[in-house]
């Protein structure tokens, strides 16, 4: 486990230093329209862009890194959610994709609430479902 998060805090590390050195990266933030864009998939389920999936899922999981955190400092987090331990990082991503697709309100803001909301909707603590 440590392991992999070695691995995945490197990952974010040099996706934000790429991102960083990309022309059209014009602001420090993830927004809603842009999230969706590089998490998005072609009909065959392909990514659009080479590499995109990796900035989306590091983007996923630093949003669910922080809320984790948050929770073992027994600081509660305003929107809570429990993903359940057999839950793959891909469904995560399909997840938040579809969320991102039927809730254009969060394009031109910072991507980090739709995440929260896509993770509250599809895994609410105590089991069921809520529905939106």
């Amino acid at each position: 486990m440590v392991r992999l998060r070695n691995v995945l805090t490197i990952a974010i590390l040099t996706l934000c230093g790429l991102f960083y050195a990309m022309p059209q990266a014009q602001a420090a933030r993830f927004s809603g329209a842009y999230l969706m864009k590089i998490c998005s998939v072609d009909d065959n389920g392909n990514e659009t862009a080479p590499g995109a999936h990796a900035a989306c899922q590091s983007y996923i999981s630093g949003v669910i890194d922080y809320h984790n955190m948050l929770r073992s400092m027994k600081i509660a987090p305003a929107i809570d959610f429990c993903i359940p331990e057999t839950v793959t990082l891909n469904e995560i991503h399909v997840k938040v994709l579809l969320y991102l697709e039927k809730n254009a309100q969060h394009d031109a803001f910072v991507a980090a609430p739709a995440v929260l909301m896509a993770l509250y909707s599809n895994y609410p603590c105590g089991g069921g479902k809520k529905k939106r």
